[in-house]
């Protein structure tokens, strides 16, 4: 039901957009309290049971009857009386809450296309795996997060990233739609087929606009010329947008397939739980045993061990070493790699490294100005260091080139709205869906708490502790990689207000 709009009496409710409207004036009502809403105005005279309230409103977590008569009692004042004088909420005794009015189901609200850049824009969407044998898959996914890591390259284009063009995989859209949300006007569609030894791919520039191809072609090759295919490919693409072809410089190639196989398979499970974490380690590890000159597949273990450390719950000494060493050599390998070369600053700004971390990073842009993720790390960095309107303006970019991110996207947006004091834009931040029950939560609570609503603060600072349970807020302030003090006391405050854990 996310994203529905529904109208009742006075009142707008928009589940996508976590608000609530009474006479188009914002109603002040928790994100328990709208969920809660939410669910019972979506199945609008239906008897909803106490259970499964419970679930809509604190979604896998136990949680007491009575916090959720609390809850509904606070729903009813803040609605007031229904136009005949009754509830919108009726108790169903010993059963569970039903809502009574009268609603109207609003088409969602469209999203606002994005303005197009100045220079030619351009995503690849996912590589459509035309095999019979569904373990190619990520040999499809793998060939086009490589076109889309080489075009990125190329300083005259403006191209997505693949976290926003992996979102539209298997969904059935019109190219002009994909385009608007992605605010771009050039899409590269294609298949790819891998069979006994050889691959064909197909590939086809479609500028949407006008609707019109500007280019395509077949390739019909040995797998071992995979990369000079993709290299092929993307020449073919830059002259076709820029008119004349401009080279990058070289890129650290696999020399063994398998560990490319293992290495595109791991990048793919570096967001997701400790389990995952610990398959994408050994996979990185044993890619790196094959080929000990591929630089990618030191730079995704640099970044599996820096995982390793956060999903522990802090860091560790060993940890850092090596996760610091094998950035190093990724660097060495292949210091052309702005992916290389952002894992290494990030990871020296935790070494307090700070002078060395700001060159890195300012190589990485050089080498790659379209690498979302170096902006999104590089407002991490700046905002610690108390450069919080420039950390602002990095994150923003940063979702600009990924608009549909990965979940720590939202945690560094929410890190630097409250450093902003921009305290409801990081509650609304913070509670996406996409970041919610990560340790974004920690945020949160110091969000919630600087705006006086400490009771929702504990809750959080609850639950955050469930998943961090050895977390202090004086281990945290020691090895965040802080460079002002004011910016420092502001966090400590606000997670002291919360009862954040000394």
């Amino acid at each position: 039901m996310q994203g529905s709009r529904f109208a009742f009496g006075p009142f707008v409710l928009d589940s996508g957009a976590g608000t609530l409207l009474r006479n188009d004036v914002p109603v002040a009502v928790g994100h328990r309290g709208l969920r809660l809403l939410a669910a019972l105005v979506g199945r609008q005279g239906e008897i909803l049971g106490k259970a499964e309230l419970m679930d809509a409103a604190w979604p896998g977590t136990a949680v007491e009857e009575g916090n959720l008569t609390v809850q509904i009692a606070q729903l009813r004042k803040l609605l007031g009386p229904a136009a005949d004088g009754g509830e919108w909420i009726s108790t169903v005794p010993r059963v569970g809450y039903r809502f009574k009015g009268v609603i109207e189901q609003l088409g969602t609200r469209a999203r606002k296309p994005l303005p197009l850049p100045s220079k030619p824009s351009i995503a690849v969407l996912p590589f459509v795996n035309v095999s019979n044998d569904p373990e190619q898959e990520s040999f499809a996914d793998g060939l086009t997060e490589d076109l889309i890591t080489d075009l990125s390259r190329i300083s005259g284009l403006f191209v997505i990233a693949r976290n926003s063009v992996f979102a539209f995989k298997g969904k059935a859209m019109d190219v002009r739609g994909i385009a608007e949300d992605l605010g771009v006007r050039y899409l590269l569609e294609g298949s790819a087929r891998r069979a006994a030894g050889r691959v064909r791919i197909n590939a086809q520039l479609v500028d949407t606009e006008s609707g019109e191809h500007l280019w395509a072609e077949r390739f019909d090759r040995s797998l071992e010329d995979i990369f000079a295919v993709q290299d092929e490919v993307t020449g073919k693409i830059v002259e076709a947008l820029l008119g004349r072809l401009r080279t990058p410089p070289p890129r650290n190639r696999p020399k063994n397939l398998e560990a490319y196989d293992l290495c595109v398979r791991a990048r793919k499970l570096m967001d997701d739980s400790p389990q995952t974490a610990q398959e994408a380690h050994l996979m990185l590890t044993r890619a790196i045993s094959l080929d000990p000159g591929y630089a990618e597949a030191y730079r995704w273990l640099a970044i599996n061990h820096w995982m390793g450390w956060v999903h522990s719950g802090g860091p560790t000494e060993p940890a850092r070493g090596v996760a610091l060493e094998l950035a190093r050599k990724a660097v060495v390998i292949d210091p052309n790699d702005a992916g290389c070369r952002w894992t290494l600053a990030y990871l020296l700004a935790y070494e307090r490294s700070f002078a060395e971390a700001d060159a890195e990073f300012a190589k990485a842009i050089e080498l790659d100005p379209n690498e979302a993720d170096t902006w999104a790390a590089l407002s991490d960095i700046a905002v610690l260091a108390g450069r919080i309107k420039e950390g602002l303006e990095h994150i923003r970019k940063a979702f600009r080139l990924n608009p549909f991110p990965a979940s720590w996207y939202y945690l560094t947006l929410g890190q630097a709205q409250y450093a902003a004091g921009e305290y409801e834009a990081a509650v609304e931040t913070l509670l996406r869906d996409e970041t919610y029950r990560t340790s974004s939560r920690r945020f949160l609570a110091a969000s919630l708490a600087q705006l006086g609503r400490l009771d929702e603060a504990r809750a959080e600072v609850e639950l955050f502790l469930v998943g961090n349970p050895h977390f202090t807020t004086r281990h945290w302030a020691t090895t965040e990689p802080f460079r002002d003090a004011a910016t420092l006391e502001h966090f400590v405050d606000g997670y002291r207000k919360a009862g954040l854990p000394e």
